[in-house]
């Protein structure tokens, strides 16, 4: 068996990978750590795989080789990948940002190797999921796509001539960082002020408009102005970043996922269609924008098409 493993900003998923089609068993989850030293990530992916592996009833010791699908950037210390996702690190915007430490980065590809001595693959989350939906999901046979998360952060893979982009650590696709807007009241992870994710991010909703992403979406769909509102401000935003990867990789679909958009589609997705329909007609017509074939899976199957 082989581990594949989901790091995001709000949870750490690990499973087994079986060896037969794209079977995974024994789920193991819990909130992502961010107190103590920069290490308590890479430990507790381990702690985790090893709660998969006895869930399983298989020794931990056979399970030598993993996968690993996350939020980044990445960056190399020392020659070896780390993380320093906005969501994570609370050291790179500073205690204005709330998080619970001051890491600059989190170790990834140095413990976690001397744990999977057969093979350690890693990459973004968003990349690894655009992979998942190319082969199991909603971008089979297209070329030219996308996948855009919605959920604590802001997150994009992109596939451009049938070959996913990657860039020189790792981190194409990171469109959650462009500025679309004149707004400038909210701070990001990375220190920006007013970028995409700063604003729309589910984590953002809950600091600007004073209730969680759940419960504004919520009071949306039942039509209350205000939250109405906001939504549409959000999609707006959103809207304009999907439309400009539209426009500048000239794609056939986009899929979307993440726990924002999924457990809100009806809601957001003729908001953001909106946003791209309609415009430069020449660039946008016949690009569809439609959920994630994987659904709320795309995180723990974006881990496994790594391995392929």
């Amino acid at each position: 068996m082989r581990a594949c493993i989901d790091i995001g900003g709000t949870k750490v998923a690990a499973s087994l990978a079986t060896g037969r089609g794209h079977e995974l068993v024994a789920r193991q989850a819990e909130p992502t750590a961010k107190e103590g030293d920069p290490g308590a990530l890479a430990r507790q992916v381990v702690r985790l795989v090893d709660a998969a592996c006895a869930a399983a009833g298989v020794d931990p010791a056979s399970v030598r080789e993993a996968a690993v699908a996350s939020c980044g950037p990445f960056v190399r210390i020392a020659g070896r990948l780390a993380l320093a996702a906005p969501n994570i690190c609370g050291g790179i915007a500073g205690p204005a940002r709330g998080l619970p430490n001051d890491w600059t980065h989190a170790p990834l590809q140095a413990p976690l190797a001397a744990r999977f001595p057969a093979g350690l693959h890693i990459a973004n989350d968003c990349v690894a999921a655009l992979q998942a939906e190319r082969r199991w999901g909603a971008l089979q046979g297209l070329d030219h796509c996308a996948y855009v998360t919605w959920s604590t952060g802001i997150g994009t893979g992109l596939c451009v001539d049938g070959r996913p982009l990657l860039g020189k650590h790792g981190n194409a696709g990171h469109a959650g960082h462009m500025f679309v807007s004149d707004d400038t009241d909210g701070l990001c992870g990375c220190g920006n002020v007013g970028d995409v994710e700063a604003l729309v991010a589910g984590n953002a909703l809950a600091r600007r408009h004073g209730r969680d992403a759940a419960a504004l979406l919520a009071a949306a769909q039942a039509g209350e102005p205000q939250a109405l509102a906001a939504v549409d401000a959000a999609c707006r935003i959103l809207g304009r970043m999907l439309y400009g990867l539209v426009v500048t990789l000239d794609l056939q679909r986009i899929a979307l996922g993440g726990s924002v958009f999924l457990h809100h589609q009806a809601l957001l997705l003729p908001r953001l269609q909106a946003q791209v329909r309609g415009h430069c007609a020449a660039l946008t017509d016949g690009c569809d924008l439609v959920p994630a074939g994987l659904g709320a899976q795309v995180g723990d199957y974006a881990a496994l098409a790594l391995f392929d």
